[in-house]
């Protein structure tokens, strides 16, 4: 019997040592040589070093001189940890009403435009840091009005953030809020409270 119970040993130990170690360093290594920015989490940092968020994961933003991301279902706002969709159906009150009620918000901020879809809806993960071309130009006036700034400044902004499908036909443009944020603060400073 220890004759049959000594190769699954060596074998799980050697596979557990190969499979287990050697090849996640490896493709560690291989994708911090290649993409180290990706590598690390697509982290970005401000001036003074410190990290202020992923481009690859939503953040919330609530103030008006801000472009506002899409809302989100993952734990209490753009958790990480509790990463998925709210697994609502179309005819759940619950959705309805917050749908409802995101609307009605939306229509006070913006009378007479149409919401975008993803003004009002959450993405499968609740961490999409992206958001249509058509919902960030309907926040650009009030972006514009909080900092001081033309609306056609702030659209601006958002045009050259505004990344389009991938490959010229995957997907549907986006504008990443972080980024454009980012941008809009390099264009004018907050006026003073």
């Amino acid at each position: 019997m220890v004759n049959q119970i000594r190769p699954a040993l060596v074998m799980i130990a050697l596979f557990t040592l190969l499979l287990g170690l050697a090849y996640p360093l490896a493709i560690t290594g291989a994708a911090q040589l290649a993409f180290p920015s990706q590598a690390d989490g697509s982290l970005v940092r401000g001036p003074d070093g410190t990290v202020q968020g992923s481009s690859l994961i939503g953040q919330p933003f609530a103030e008006a001189r801000y472009l506002h991301p899409r809302p989100s279902a993952a734990g209490d706002g753009y958790n990480a940890a509790g990463s998925s969709g709210s697994n609502l159906g179309p005819l759940n009150p619950d959705l309805i009403e917050r749908v409802k009620t995101d609307a009605v918000a939306l229509r006070a901020e913006a009378p007479g435009q149409a919401i975008p879809a993803d003004a009002v809806t959450t993405s499968a993960s609740g961490l999409d840091p992206d958001i249509s071309p058509a919902y960030a130009a309907l926040q650009a006036p009030r972006v514009a009005a909080a900092r001081g700034l033309t609306t056609a400044q702030v659209q601006g902004v958002i045009d050259r953030n505004t990344k389009g499908p991938l490959l010229g036909f995957i997907g549907q443009p986006s504008v990443n809020v972080l980024m454009t944020n980012r941008a809009l603060d390099a264009l004018a400073q907050p006026p003073a409270a």
